[in-house]
């Protein structure tokens, strides 16, 4: 019998699980540090060793084999090759897409939320956000109803210079429609290189016609802090996320803020939804004295590992608020809670969010990376967040009306 194309493509389907191996296993490319958060960054926890070794046991069973057994290869082998003979739409197969679909079915099977593999596009996305800095319009977005919808231009952006509004819907980008296209799959096409330009296809309300409009993509720095003085005459300090610019940006605007002589300090760390450790430690160190213990985690097969204030702050002794919500999570949550457990000043605001691990995370060859949840952290006092988060010393909700209205409950009490 004569044997078709795609019996041999897919009748052979050890290519992929070897390929699927090396993608999880042999090119598995550690990156420097640990990262947590909105998803996945950096966790911790704390130093009464009896506590968290009942807390957390040193291993949850015999580590699986390095490699696949070769007789679980032969199952996912006539699995891969049943798919490629039998399915009714065979132009429909991509196998790429199911190379990665196995390799976020092994991760998922653990049914740990923050253990991922994350493919490419999304990969590099996640890792130039967090860098601080990426190329391209600057303007932040959303996806609603399948529609990329500008929320706003950042300030100094190459899309403010080019007349991007807040609201504008973007249909296409150089003459490629977005319908049906992911958050991220938008996100690629209009970043590119400083220099270039990108012609975007804008809808704008108020405005009958549809227009075009050329932006000459540049080096764009998030705006992670807000610092400003008060009516009051209170300082306020607000950080977005935990990123590799972060120990810089906040010391910058504490030292300018600190000049004016204010009464007090606010901390706003409302919708931060984390990042690197290392920088979580850094801005804690801020507000707390010299030595004083920030978090800690552990490891499997690990001693617990203490991580405490590393230089002399300069607002260590200012009164301070900090403001959480239910999107504060991971490094917000570690300087949130290490401040409440040292009773160095007050939250306000609602539960925050509630992760309590630590990921590593592994660039893979392809592009792709593998974020592993690899340790569980604990606050000062020995909690663990998972699942809980903190709750405020003083409750004040900011329901969607307030946000309407303009209005902001929580920042009020502070003052």
């Amino acid at each position: 019998m004569q044997t078709s194309h795609d019996e041999k493509k897919y009748g052979c389907g050890i290519r992929f699980l070897q390929g699927l191996a090396i993608l999880l296993v042999i090119t598995v490319l550690v990156m420097t540090g640990y990262a947590a958060g909105i998803a996945t960054m950096w966790r911790f926890g704390y130093e009464i060793r009896a506590a968290v070794a009942n807390l957390v046991p040193e291993s949850a069973g015999q580590p699986i084999p390095e490699r696949i057994p070769e007789e679980d290869f032969d199952l996912l082998d006539k699995v891969w090759g049943i798919l490629g003979r039998e399915f009714h739409d065979p132009d429909s197969l991509d196998e790429q897409k199911m190379i990665y679909g196995a390799a976020m079915g092994l991760a998922s099977s653990l049914e740990d939320p923050y253990t991922m593999f994350v493919e490419p596009m999304r990969a590099a996305i996640l890792a130039d956000d967090m860098q601080g800095s990426f190329e391209g319009i600057g303007a932040t977005v959303s996806m609603l109803d399948g529609q990329l919808i500008v929320v706003e231009p950042l300030p100094n952006s190459p899309a403010l210079e080019a007349g991007i509004q807040a609201g504008d819907v973007i249909l296409a980008v150089d003459d490629e429609p977005l319908e049906g296209k992911s958050y991220f799959e938008a996100i690629a096409l209009i970043r590119g290189p400083r220099g270039t330009v990108v012609r975007l296809l804008v809808k704008r309300e108020g405005t009958a016609d549809l227009f075009t409009v050329p932006v000459t993509r540049g080096e764009v720095e998030v705006p992670i802090v807000e610092a400003r003085i008060t009516e009051e005459g209170i300082a306020y300090l607000r950080l977005r996320e935990f990123n590799a610019l972060s120990e810089n940006r906040v010391h910058s605007a504490l030292d300018e803020l600190l000049q004016a002589d204010p009464i007090g300090l606010i901390l706003d760390l409302r919708d931060n939804p984390g990042g690197f450790l290392e920088m979580s430690v850094a801005i804690a160190s801020e507000f707390l004295p010299e030595d004083t213990l920030v978090v800690s985690q552990k490891e499997r097969d690990k001693p617990l590992e203490q991580f405490r204030v590393e230089h002399v702050g300069i607002a260590t002794e200012i009164p301070l608020v900090v403001l959480i919500d239910g999107s504060s999570a991971s490094a917000s949550e570690i300087v949130a809670g290490a401040i409440r457990d040292h009773q160095r000043g007050v939250l306000i605001g609602e539960q925050t969010f509630g992760k309590g691990s630590v990921q590593s995370v592994h660039a893979l060859e392809d592009g792709s990376s593998l974020r592993v949840t690899v340790a569980k952290w604990y606050l000062p006092n020995g909690d663990n967040l998972d699942s809980n988060g903190i709750q405020p010393d003083i409750e004040v909700v900011l329901t969607p009306d307030d946000a309407i209205q303009g209005k902001d409950p929580q920042l009020d009490r502070a003052i």
